[in-house]
């Protein structure tokens, strides 16, 4: 009964996600790579895109803060990121934070799932 509980509120943590725009189809073709053979592949997706994306924001920053006019090299960390960016400092900022709030959440997620144990592909609301 507890694991169908902890399966059941990963579910709707993972619905809330995606209605609030955090998750897309891009995730839902993620989990569906993971099978028996790795059974923890979106996990080590997800841990490797903040690795990767810590990365390259620590490397925006510091840019921003060494060549503050530099705009060719602020875009080629950008685009390394997030594909074209023509943004500001303010809008960088607002980017790590979003960063960071969407890590706490796929965190929170992947914690229930790890807690709720393997569920059927079926039940995973928000995927085709």
């Amino acid at each position: 009964m507890e694991c169908y509980n902890l399966q059941r509120q990963a579910a709707c943590l993972k619905r809330s996600l995606f209605d609030q725009g955090y998750l897309d189809e891009q995730f839902c073709q993620i989990e569906d790579l993971q099978d028996e053979a790795s059974p923890n592949f979106t996990e080590e997706v997800v841990s490797l895109f903040f690795k990767d994306s810590a990365r390259l924001m620590t490397n925006i920053e510091q840019a921003m803060e060494k060549n503050p006019r530099d705009f060719n090299r602020w875009d080629a960390h950008m685009q390394q990121l997030k594909g074209s960016c023509y943004s500001c400092m303010r809008s960088f900022q607002k980017v790590k934070r979003e960063h960071g709030v969407l890590r706490q959440k796929l965190e929170s997620y992947i914690q229930l799932l790890r807690q709720a144990g393997p569920a059927e592909t079926a039940t995973r609301p928000g995927c085709a």
